[in-house]
């Protein structure tokens, strides 16, 4: 109305009607780090510092119960046993014959044209893939004690005596390979070791690269550089191949540390934990489907016909089922739940574009600050607000995001595994069903029944989680673990 009182403008209700820091964390905010910052009665009064009054509601962990784990040479014999088994049904699906046909030729007599094998290079594939077996009852074998000298010598010569017998076979096999094969065919027997060894090597140097800056040497041992580069790289060579035999001995642990400066630290090591991990994992579920069903194929005669497509689906079969039993025991349920409580202290910035949220209080990201959920920063000339509720995470590390995504529900990876796993068992059923070849139906069969052994452990460990995790944080019960 003229005359009237007029009401607050649009822009002055937004700007009020929005909550600034000080309500979130409970105090006044005047020492200079909010972009927009408004002047109070108490200007004569110091404001105390922005890391005392930020002060989050403490992170909270579910307690898991201990499953059951597979000890790592049943788990070893398992796998080997399952790789044997896919060897086996690729030799049926490559060599089979049509023996209820009349006997018309001697080779339609039996099953498998067995005069077309070469066994020395089933033998050759056979202890291949036994390598983390071997060397994982070496393993155990060295760490028992024994009570008396004579227990500890037969220890000794019986794990020589094991490699040098694994020795003496690849050798053996490898002469063998060679007096009837070209050259090119052999050089497939050993490209996994010639594909992994540079990548890893390329990758370390990466890493060294920029750690350089933090370490100061003397200019003049650059000459020397050179002299140190082969005894360096034969050291990450048997660093490598040492990370293949067995999974890493050492696990980090959380502490549910106080400050931001160690929980970042903390993430960084079971990040590279993890990275080692998944490394091991790509490796050896490849190099097993490489020997088990990619290798017979390049050793086939000219004039031997064979089923390529369902080869193919056989390969990529042994691959993920391979790859699915890896990650169950490189990542037990404990292990996961050790990255979900780290990535529940590290949290996780959103990116916002130019121009949203003008009018809230927006503030300068400090790397000694736990910041709460929905605060507002800037950093490096963007706008971030905090999603979890637990925030030190560097706004501008991509690596704290994934890892954040990766973690922050714990069941995340094991739901993952079961739909791969699930989804391989009931495409393997439907092809079960549609199948015509005797070769075909034996062989899923065969490969169905380890696999469900594989799904079995998980949908367990996936109920019993679940379970765990819905527990209220909020009860006085035996399930929380507070920080």
């Amino acid at each position: 109305m003229p005359g009237g009182r007029r009401g607050p403008s649009r822009q002055q209700l937004s700007r009020s009607a929005l909550p600034s820091l000080q309500t979130l964390v409970g105090g006044s905010l005047s020492n200079g780090t909010g972009h927009r910052s408004r002047s109070s009665n108490s200007s004569g009064l110091s404001a105390p510092p922005l890391t005392t009054l930020i002060t989050p509601e403490p992170v909270r962990h579910c307690r898991i119960p201990e499953l059951p784990l597979d000890s790592s040479l049943l788990f070893e014999f398992l796998l080997f046993l399952y790789l044997l088994v896919a060897l086996f049904v690729q030799y049926i699906n490559i060599y089979r014959t049509v023996w209820w046909y009349p006997h018309i030729h001697p080779a339609a007599s039996t099953s498998l044209n067995f005069y077309l094998i070469d066994y020395h290079l089933a033998i050759f594939i056979t202890v291949m893939l036994a390598r983390r077996l071997v060397w994982t009852i070496v393993s155990e074998a060295s760490q028992a004690s024994p009570s008396s000298f004579v227990q500890y010598v037969l220890l000794i010569v019986a794990r020589l005596s094991l490699l040098t017998l694994c020795g003496w076979i690849l050798c053996w096999t490898l002469v063998n390979l060679f007096k009837t094969h070209s050259v090119l065919n052999l050089l497939f027997l050993g490209y996994p070791f010639g594909v992994y060894v540079p990548l890893c090597c390329f990758h370390q140097e990466g890493r060294s690269q920029q750690t350089a800056p933090d370490c100061s040497f003397p200019e003049q041992d650059g000459a020397d550089s050179s002299l140190q580069r082969p005894k360096d790289f034969l050291a990450l060579v048997r660093e490598n191949l040492r990370e293949q035999f067995f999974s890493p001995a050492h696990v980090p642990a959380h502490t549910c540390p106080p400050s931001p400066e160690l929980i970042r630290s903390e993430v960084e090591e079971l990040k590279s934990d993890f990275n080692r991990r998944i490394k091991e994992v790509l490796f050896n579920s490849l190099f097993s489907a490489y020997y088990v069903a990619f290798l017979p194929l390049c050793f086939v005669q000219k004039t031997q016909y064979y089923d390529m497509r369902w080869s193919c689906e056989h390969l990529i079969m042994v691959w993920i089922n391979a790859f699915v039993m890896l990650m169950s025991q490189l990542l037990p349920p404990s292990y996961c739940d050790l990255l979900h409580r780290s990535a529940a202290h590290l949290g996780r910035w959103q990116r916002l574009e130019h121009g949203s949220y003008s009018n809230a209080p927006q503030h300068t990201w400090s790397e000694n600050t736990i910041w709460p959920q929905g605060v507002l920063v800037r950093h490096s000339r963007c706008l971030y607000k905090a999603v979890g509720p637990y925030n030190v995470a560097l706004p501008s590390d991509v690596s704290h995001a994934r890892f954040y995504f990766l973690f922050h529900k714990p069941l995340r990876i094991l739901n993952l595994l079961i739909g791969i796993e699930s989804s391989v068992v009931l495409y393997q059923l439907y092809s079960l069903l549609r199948s015509e070849r005797w070769n075909h139906t034996l062989s899923l069969g065969l490969i169905l029944f380890c696999n469900y052994y594989v799904l079995f452990k998980l949908l367990r460990d996936r109920i019993v989680l679940g379970k765990a995790y819905s527990y209220p944080l909020n009860s006085n019960g035996m399930g929380l673990k507070s920080q």
